[in-house]
C-alpha cells in the first residue's frame, strides 16, 4: 500500500484535518517541475505550515488530555465520598468492617434488599436508592470516558509517529524529483524549531493509571498480601524478559495498565522525570570473572553491583550482590542487598570501614532484629572481601527509565518496562582512569542519551527490556491477559537477557572472546505484523461514535467494527497515489516538462533498467522456481497478494539505531540518530551496491531507481497480512568470537558420562578375558588359535582406548558447557564390526582345518 492512501487510512477520522497534507505536498512538488528557487521558497513555507500545525495540534491535545484526566480524578474522589457517606448511614452494623473495591455494588444490592419489603418511609428510601443508584450508574459512564482517554492517548502517538514518518518521506521525494537538497536543513534547523516528535508520554500514562485503577476500583485500589507470591512454598516463581520495539512502547504500557496500575511510591508527588531512573555500577576484574560465570550460568556466579534511584544527588547507595543457583542443588538464585551512604563508599570498597556499627545502630533503634543484622553483617563483609581479594572496581554503569506494574503490596503479577537502557564504561582497563580514582564517574547524571560521553564509551540500546515476574499456585496458570500479552507482536522473548553482559560484551570487545546468543542478532528486526492472534486490545467503547484507526479488531467481531481499516507500519518507499500514476501515464512527457529528446533518453535509460532488474530477479528465481512477483505462496501453498509491509524477527536486513527514525523514542537519541542519518544511509546503499559487484559510486543513482531496497541472501515469503517474513537459518558469531549459547548441566548428566564409560569398560574386559583364555589353554603351534587370540586382543585394547577417549572427550566439553552433540553415532558400530570379525575369522579357520 503507498504511503499517500495508507496514511488516509491510518489516521484517526476526528483528527483527520491535523494531520500532515501528504498528498498536497507531493502535488506541489509535482505539479511545480522542473523546479525553481520560488517554488523551493513556496514548498519550504508550506513545510513550516505543516509542521506548525502538527505540533501546535499534538500539543494541546496532551494539554486537553492532562486537563480531562485530573477532572476526572477530582469528580471521583468526589463521588467516592458521597458513597462512603451513604454507606456510613446504611451500614452501621458495619462499622469494623474495612471497605472493599466491591462495597459500592454490594451496597446498593443490600439495600435493595433492605428495603423490597417495607412500606414506612417509602419517600426517604426510594431517594436514597436514586442517589446510590447515580453514583454507580456516573462510575459505569466514567469506565466509558476513561476508556476514550486510553484510546486517544494512543491515537496520540500514532499520531506522531505517522506524521513524522510522512515528513520524513515527503523531503526525502523532494530531495529526489527536484534535484534540491532539503533534508539536511530539514534535519538540522526544521525539527529543532517544531520538536513535535520529542512527546514524553510518561507523565500521561502514569496519571492516567492513577485515574484507570480509582474508577476501575470504586476508589478503593485493590491491596493485596504483600508476602502474595513471596514466602509461599505453594507458589512457582517464574521470570522471563522480552524485547520491546521503540514503537510498540507506548501501545505495551496502556495495554498493560488495563490490567495492574502504574506502581508509585509517593502517590501524593508529581511525577518528574527522575523518579523512574535506575542507575546501577557493576563490578568486576580485568579477567572479567564475574561476567564469565553470569554468561556461563556457573554454580555460585556472583554479581556485585551498586544501585541507586533517581538523580546522582541522592545519598543512599545499595549495596546488591545476585548469586546464581544451579535448579540441580534444590537451592533458588537469590538477591541480597544493604544500604550504605554515598559519602562511605570509597572507604567502603577500600576496606577502611565496616557496616557494623551502623547495622547495629538499627537494632538499638527497633528497625532491625538481631538476628537480620547478623545476615546483614555476613553480606556486607563477604561483598567487602570479595571486592578487594578479587580486585574488583567499577567496569560498567547501566541507566534506565523503569515504569512498573504491581498492584500495591501484591508480589502475585510483577512487570516492569525499561526504556532508554544504556550502557557505559567505568573501567580503567585501557589506561584511562574514567572514575578519577572515585568508586563512580562523575561525569554524567541522567540525561540520557549522555551526549558529554564519547561514543566508544556508551551503548544505546534500541529496545525496551520487559520483565515479567509471576508467582502461580502449582498446577495454575498464568493469567489469560499475561499469555496473550507474551504471545502479542508487542514483545520479542529474549531468555536470560543481561543488561550487565550486553554491556561489557558491546563495549569491551578486546577482553572478551565469548558473546551472549543474542548479541548476533541485534542487527535483526524484531517487528512482528499484527496478527488476528493478537489480543493486546486499545479499543474506543462501542458506545462512542468515534471511529479509529488504533481500534484493532476484537475476539469478537462485529460487522461495523471488522470493516474498519487498522494500523498499518508506514514503510512503504517510492510510494506514489494510483490515481495521480495513472494521469502521469497517459501524459509523461507533460508532466516531467522535458524537451522530446531528453524525455526519450530518460524513458530508455528506465526501460533499460527495468529490463535488468527483471533479467536478475529471473536468474535468482528460476533455480528455485519462485513464484512471479505479482504474488508469493506461503508455507501452506496458498497464493497471497503482494503488500509492502513489516519485516519480521530474522530478518536479513540489518537493524542501525543510528539510521532508525522513530518518534516514540526518546528525542536524545532521535537528535542523534537525525545528525547521523544522511551519511550512515549513503554508506549502507554503497555497500549494498558493492555486494552485488557493483561500484560505490553507483548507490546514488540506485538511490533513484529504488529507494532503500534490500538485497537478501535467504528466502523470503510474505504471510497473510502481506507482511514480509524473511528466515535465516543462523547466525554467525563476530570474528575472533564464540557464541555463549545456554547449556544445562547436572549432575545427572556426569553420572551418565561414568556409567557409559563403565559399560564399555565392561565389554573390553570380557573380551581381554576371552583372549587370555585363548592364549594360555590353546597349542603355541595353534596358528588359528594365536590369530584369534589376537583379534580378540586387539578388539578388547580398541575398545577400553575409544571409550577412554570419549570419557575424557565429554567430560571436558561439559565442563566448558559447550552446546555439542554428544550423541556418539559410529563408535558403536565400528566395535561391534570389530567384534563380529574376530568371531567370523575363529569360525571360518576352524571350518576349513576339517
Amino acid at each position: 500500500m503507498k504511503f499517500g492512501r495508507r496514511i488516509k487510512d491510518s489516521r484517526y477520522s476526528e483528527w483527520a484535518d491535523q494531520y500532515i497534507d501528504y498528498s498536497g505536498l507531493k502535488k506541489q512538488i509535482k505539479s511545480n517541475l522542473p523546479w525553481n528557487d520560488i517554488a523551493e521558497a513556496d514548498f519550504v513555507q508550506s513545510l513550516k505550515n505543516e509542521l506548525a500545525k502538527c505540533e501546535k495540534f499534538q500539543r494541546e491535545k496532551s494539554e486537553e488530555l492532562m486537563s480531562k484526566i485530573t477532572t476526572l480524578e477530582k469528580e471521583v474522589v468526589g463521588l467516592v465520598e458521597k458513597a462512603g457517606l451513604q454507606g456510613s448511614e446504611d451500614a452501621s452494623d458495619d462499622e469494623g468492617e474495612e471497605r472493599t473495591p466491591g462495597d459500592v455494588e454490594r451496597h446498593v444490592e443490600s439495600h435493595r434488599d433492605d428495603d423490597a419489603g417495607s412500606d414506612d418511609d417509602d419517600d426517604d428510601d426510594a431517594s436514597s436508592d436514586i442517589s446510590v443508584d447515580a453514583i454507580e450508574e456516573r462510575f459505569r459512564e466514567l469506565e466509558e470516558e476513561v476508556a476514550v482517554l486510553v484510546a486517544d492517548v494512543h491515537d496520540l502517538a500514532l499520531f506522531t509517529k505517522l506524521n513524522f514518518t510522512g515528513f520524513i518521506k515527503i523531503v526525502k521525494k523532494h530531495d529526489k524529483l527536484t534535484g534540491f537538497s532539503l533534508k539536511p536543513t530539514f534535519n538540522k534547523e526544521f525539527l529543532e524549531r517544531h520538536p513535535f516528535y520529542r512527546m514524553n508520554y510518561d507523565p500521561l500514562i502514569v496519571k492516567l493509571s492513577k485515574l484507570f485503577d480509582l474508577v476501575r476500583t470504586r476508589g478503593h485500589p485493590v491491596e493485596g498480601d504483600s508476602s502474595a507470591g513471596g514466602s509461599q512454598n505453594a507458589f512457582v516463581r517464574s521470570t522471563t524478559k522480552y524485547w520491546v520495539h521503540d514503537e510498540n512502547i507506548v501501545p505495551l504500557k496502556l495495554a498493560i495498565m488495563k490490567h495492574l496500575p502504574v506502581l508509585v511510591f509517593d502517590p501524593n508527588k508529581e511525577f518528574s522525570k527522575a523518579d523512574s531512573a535506575i542507575t546501577s555500577i557493576y563490578f568486576d576484574n580485568e579477567d572479567l570473572e564475574l561476567y564469565l560465570g553470569r554468561l556461563e550460568k556457573t554454580e555460585g556466579a556472583e554479581a556485585i553491583r551498586m544501585r541507586w534511584y533517581g538523580d546522582v544527588t541522592g545519598i543512599t547507595i545499595f549495596v546488591e550482590r545476585k548469586t546464581h543457583r544451579e535448579d540441580w542443588t534444590g537451592e533458588k538464585s537469590v538477591k541480597e542487598r544493604f544500604t550504605i551512604k554515598e559519602d562511605k563508599m570509597n572507604a567502603f570498597l577500600a576496606g577502611h570501614y565496616t557496616m557494623d556499627d551502623e547495622f547495629d545502630a538499627l537494632v538499638k533503634k527497633g528497625k532491625k532484629t538481631e538476628k537480620e543484622v547478623e545476615g546483614m553483617k555476613q553480606l556486607a563483609n563477604e561483598v567487602q572481601y570479595a571486592i578487594i581479594t578479587r580486585k574488583l572496581r567499577p567496569v560498567m554503569r547501566t541507566f534506565y527509565n523503569r515504569t512498573a506494574f504491581q498492584l500495591p503490596g501484591n508480589a502475585t503479577v510483577r512487570i516492569s518496562l525499561d526504556t532508554e537502557l544504556t550502557m557505559v564504561r567505568e573501567d580503567d582497563f585501557d589506561g584511562h582512569d574514567r572514575t578519577n580514582r572515585n568508586w563512580r564517574r562523575t561525569d554524567l547524571g541522567i540525561d540520557h542519551p549522555f551526549p558529554t560521553i564519547a561514543p566508544s564509551e556508551k551503548e544505546l540500546f534500541p529496545y525496551g527490556v520487559l520483565e515479567v515476574k509471576l508467582a502461580t499456585k502449582v498446577g495454575e496458570e498464568p493469567p489469560q491477559w499475561i499469555r496473550d500479552l507474551i504471545n502479542s507482536h508487542l514483545v520479542e522473548a529474549v531468555p536470560k537477557f543481561s543488561k550487565f553482559i550486553h554491556g561489557c560484551a558491546s563495549l569491551l570487545p578486546e577482553r572478551v572472546d565469548l558473546v551472549p546468543f543474542w548479541l548476533p542478532q541485534m542487527d535483526q528486526d524484531i517487528r512482528k505484523p499484527v496478527s488476528a492472534k493478537s489480543r493486546v486490545l486499545i479499543e474506543r467503547p462501542h458506545s462512542n461514535a468515534h471511529s479509529s484507526a488504533s481500534a484493532t479488531t476484537s475476539a469478537i467481531h462485529s460487522p461495523a467494527r471488522s470493516s474498519q481499516p487498522s494500523y498499518h507500519e508506514p514503510v512503504s518507499e517510492g510510494e506514489e497515489d494510483e490515481e495521480f500514476m495513472i494521469q502521469i501515464a497517459k501524459n509523461e512527457d507533460e508532466h516531467l516538462r522535458l524537451p522530446p529528446g531528453a524525455a526519450a533518453e530518460a524513458r530508455a535509460a528506465r526501460d533499460f533498467r527495468e529490463k535488468k532488474l527483471r533479467d536478475e530477479a529471473h536468474l535468482k528465481a528460476n533455480p528455485t522456481s519462485k513464484p512471479s512477483s505479482s504474488s508469493k505462496v506461503n508455507g501452506n501453498g496458498n497464493e497471497h497478494e503482494e503488500i509492502d509491509g513489516l519485516p519480521r524477527r530474522n530478518s536479513s536486513n540489518k537493524y542501525d539505531p543510528s539510521l532508525r527514525i522513530d518518534p516514540l523514542a526518546s528525542s536524545d537519541r532521535f537528535d542523534k540518530n537525525v545528525s547521523l542519518l544522511d551519511a550512515k544511509s549513503l554508506k549502507k546503499l554503497n555497500e549494498a551496491v558493492a555486494a552485488r559487484g557493483g561500484k560505490p559510486g553507483q548507490g546514488q543513482q540506485e538511490e533513484v531507481d529504488s529507494e532503500d531496497e534490500h538485497e537478501h541472501d535467504v528466502d523470503e515469503e510474505e504471510d497473510e497480512s502481506g507482511n514480509q517474513v524473511i528466515y535465516v537459518d543462523q547466525f554467525r558469531a563476530p570474528p575472533g568470537k564464540r557464541i555463549a549459547v545456554p547449556v544445562r548441566v547436572e549432575p545427572k548428566v556426569v553420572f551418565a558420562a561414568e556409567r557409559t564409560f563403565l559399560k564399555w569398560s565392561h565389554f573390553a574386559i570380557l573380551l581381554s578375558g576371552v583372549s587370555i583364555g585363548l592364549l594360555n589353554f590353546i597349542d603355541p603351534r595353534d596358528s588359528v588359535g594365536m590369530l584369534s587370540a589376537l583379534l580378540f586382543t586387539l578388539t578388547a585394547l580398541l575398545a577400553i582406548t575409544y571409550s577412554g577417549g570419549m570419557y575424557v572427550y565429554r567430560i571436558v566439553k561439559l565442563r566448558k558447557r559447550m552446546a555439542i552433540d554428544y550423541h556418539d553415532k559410529y563408535g558403536p558400530t565400528l566395535l561391534c564390526a570389530a567384534l563380529v570379525g574376530s568371531v567370523l575369522v575363529n569360525l571360518v579357520l576352524r571350518l576349513r582345518e576339517l
